[in-house]
């Protein structure tokens, strides 16, 4: 009888499906994240580049006062 009783205590015991619950909801957003940054990482990256060409090839609008 006693086991019984354990076993119905451990059954009905919900102290620990929250945890479990944010574990699983922190991993599939971490998923989700590392998902997107593999898909538009390396469209980013272009952009950069391309961002860091176009502005070095300006000048800057700034020229010294000739004597």
């Amino acid at each position: 009888m006693k086991l019984r009783k354990l076993f119905k205590n451990f059954k009905s015991d919900e102290s620990g499906a929250v945890t479990v619950d944010w574990v699983v909801l922190t991993a599939a957003i971490v998923g989700l994240g590392m998902v997107v940054m593999k898909t538009v990482g390396g469209g980013i990256s272009t952009l950069g580049d391309t961002v860091v060409t176009d502005l070095s090839a300006r000048s800057s609008g700034y020229e010294a006062a000739s004597k």
